[in-house]
């Protein structure tokens, strides 16, 4: 089981590790609002790079700031410990600025990854690699999302995205 630390508990513990034990660090970051399966795939391949996988998550400020008033529909404190939980996650974080980029340049990953529903950003992805690297970006699994049907749908896409057409991978 994961750890959920603050910045300030997290950078020492990661040096240690990797000073000691030569560890590879694989970090990325997101809102998780709602876990669902496509995250777990996406975080499994996430460690599949590295030897720990740090992953950061929008506090309950920052995810209103992205997808609205009316969410976070699960608080940041719930939404670390089912990261935490995962055998694939061994560090969750929070952060509240838009981005994590100060986090990144602090905790110097091997190797940054976000979901393949994130725009490519050049600009963005030359700055994260000053600190990171190697940055991968993994492309979402169409049929991990919930079907078209699922009761949850409406909440989570709402208001940041319209279901998706037949045949077209919905991201949460």
């Amino acid at each position: 089981m994961g750890q959920v630390l603050a910045w300030d508990s997290l950078i020492p513990e990661i040096r240690a590790l990797r000073s000691v034990k030569g560890s590879s660090v694989v970090f990325t970051n997101g809102c998780f609002d709602l876990l669902h399966p496509g995250h777990i795939d996406l975080l499994e391949r996430c460690r599949a790079l590295g030897d720990l996988l740090v992953v950061a998550i929008n506090s309950d400020a920052g995810v209103r700031q992205l997808k609205g008033p009316s969410r976070p529909l699960v608080p940041q404190s719930e939404r670390a410990e089912l990261l935490a939980g995962l055998a694939c996650v061994d560090y969750v974080t929070f952060f509240d600025e838009p981005t994590p980029r100060e986090l990144i340049a602090r905790l110097l990953p091997n190797v940054l990854v976000k979901g393949g529903d994130w725009p490519l950003d050049l600009s963005k992805l030359r700055a994260a690699r000053h600190s990171a690297p190697f940055s991968v970006r993994l492309p979402l699994r169409a049929h991990m999302c919930a079907p078209a049907d699922s009761s949850i749908r409406p909440a989570c896409c709402t208001p940041c995205y319209s279901p998706a057409p037949r045949g077209v991978p919905c991201y949460w």
